[in-house]
């Protein structure tokens, strides 16, 4: 199903059916832009954020040499969620984590101005950039002299509320052209009607609303007190890179990474686990000299989209997009590289969304750390500088540049999951999950055929012997009651790789059935054998 559109509503029940996702404090109706992780969704996740880990700390790159022909080095780094106040401002959060919003009086919704769109008449749309607010002859604004004053109607794209909205507006005009509201002279803004509100005109202003949530420190919730839960996890490793660098024996070009939460209070969190507010990272900030940025870049590139193409993210759904120039981050120098590792979900088709970014942030934040803190952050490179008469080298004082592989594990977790969603109507069960077995929470399940005649006892001395042997990296499943037909379905919605089932021919023969989850076949391997067939199976 890779080339088709796949349901985000069969993926959602699933999710929930089978213990992945929950929406958070559900019970009390939950809270927007939170997302709970159950048992399986919590031990996918551990497996997703370990196998990064792995990868990009413990044996960086599988062992694969960097550009310089040396082994890669990286170590790891665990940061506070709540840093100095001054962190943010250097970092230029507080000044610029802004994004426009605009307010309806009727509903108290809020909507970004950048995103809220329109659909307006299309014969309108050549008149929107020469509007203006008053006539020639002094009298009300007109679009043209046959101006049916009907409304025009905002929407937010994927939002329930735009399919009425269309529906009102082919209802008022024949024929449509959908517009940026910011496209839309404020002067016609009175015409406009907001998302679920039964008047027009209820749009106020844009004005500039900071993302990070506020916070205070101590007893006393006074202005000396505020300080903020980080939007990002990056600016923790520039703070302690100084630190990093006195306390290893760590020499550039090394990367310092780590995972964890970060908070972006977002206005319109949607589209699932896709845009929430509390949410996990994976980055890794490699520090280079300048000379050497260019070919970093390119490396940690290609590696990251490699990395996610072995994970089962191999289609045609999973692309790598090099941004355009007016794309760039602030933090970006001229000729820096940027670009996202995208993802076709099925909120986005057949467009993509961002999965991964991988960005050369040049020594802007080092610089920026350094100015605000006073502190010397310049690191010395006795491998450089002008040739001595010893042999030896002046050496080179210098802000390393930064090539930062920035991703979202919680992202990472819906598309392991929308990858994996597959139907085939011929199963046990109708959906299954097509797990890559290095990131499916449960490794196999282990079944009694019928729960007497002593084969309870033998699945569940199997069962013990794969859990203790397997448990870093999964469940073992035992489940002895229902048809065997139908304990095979749970385990297909589950994403299990594999089943092994306790039969007749056990008793006789010490002999169990094999099955494999991907092509539903079985084989007869021995029973002594069952832990080194799933190991082989599983990679592990």
């Amino acid at each position: 199903m890779s080339g088709a559109r796949k349901s985000m509503e069969r993926i959602v029940a699933l999710s929930k059916r089978r213990g992945y996702i929950y929406q958070a404090s559900e019970i009390y109706g939950g809270i927007n832009g939170f997302w709970d992780y159950g048992p399986l969704g919590a031990q996918l996740k551990k497996n997703l954020r370990e196998a990064w880990w792995e990868d990009m700390i413990m044996n960086p790159c599988g062992g694969k040499l960097g550009p310089n022909g040396e082994p890669v080095q990286t170590v790891p780094l665990d940061t506070c969620i709540i840093q100095h106040p001054r962190v943010w401002e250097a970092s230029g959060h507080i000044a610029g984590f802004n994004d426009p919003m605009v307010d309806c009086r009727e509903t108290k919704a809020r909507y970004r101005y950048d995103h809220l769109q329109v659909y307006v008449p299309s014969w309108a749309v050549p008149r929107l950039a020469g509007f203006s607010t008053q006539a020639a002859d002094g009298t009300s604004p007109r679009l043209t002299a046959t101006d049916d004053g009907k409304p025009f109607f905002a929407f937010m794209a994927d939002s329930p509320s735009e399919a009425k909205q269309k529906k009102k507006a082919e209802k008022a005009h024949p024929e449509l052209t959908v517009v940026l509201l910011s496209s839309i002279p404020e002067a016609l803004w009175p015409r406009v009607l907001a998302p679920d509100a039964e008047k027009t005109g209820s749009l106020t202003a844009p004005r500039a609303f900071n993302m990070m949530f506020k916070t205070y420190i101590g007893a006393t919730a006074s202005d000396d007190a505020v300080a903020y839960l980080r939007p990002e996890t990056a600016q923790g490793v520039f703070v302690q890179f100084k630190n990093v660098v006195d306390t290893t024996r760590v020499k550039v070009p090394f990367g310092i990474g780590g995972t964890g939460k970060s908070f972006r209070n977002e206005v319109t969190p949607r589209n699932y686990t896709f845009r929430s507010r509390e949410f996990e990272q994976m980055e890794l900030e490699f520090f280079c000299h300048a000379e050497n940025a260019a070919e970093w870049y390119a490396f940690w590139r290609d590696y990251r989209m490699s990395w996610w193409q072995s994970l089962g993210l191999a289609g045609e759904n999973l692309r790598l997009r090099e941004h355009d120039r007016e794309e760039l981050a602030h933090y970006a120098k001229d000729g820096a590289g940027t670009s996202d590792i995208e993802y076709r979900f099925p909120f986005t088709y057949p467009d993509f969304g961002e999965l991964e970014g991988i960005a050369h942030r040049s020594n802007f934040d080092l610089k920026r750390h350094q100015e605000y803190s006073r502190t010397k952050l310049e690191y010395f490179d006795s491998d450089r500088g002008e040739l001595l008469p010893n042999g030896a080298r002046k050496g080179e004082r210098y802000l390393p540049d930064v090539i930062e592989p920035a991703a979202g594990l919680d992202r990472g977790v819906l598309a392991i999951l929308c990858e994996a969603y597959s139907e085939d109507a011929a199963r046990p069960s109708p959906e299954f999950l097509k797990l890559h077995p290095r990131l499916a929470p449960i490794k196999a399940g282990v079944f009694p055929l019928v729960n007497k005649d002593g084969m309870p006892e033998i699945s569940q001395k199997l069962h013990q012997e794969l859990a203790r042997k397997f448990s870093r990296t999964g469940f073992i499943e035992h489940d002895a009651k229902s048809t065997i037909g139908k304990r095979y379905a749970r385990m297909d919605e589950a994403g299990t790789p594999y089943c092994f089932t306790i039969d007749g021919d056990t008793l006789q023969n010490q002999t169990v059935t094999a099955r494999d989850r991907d092509s539903g076949g079985q084989e007869r391997i021995a029973l002594d054998q069952v832990a080194n067939f799933l190991s082989d199976k599983l990679g592990l």
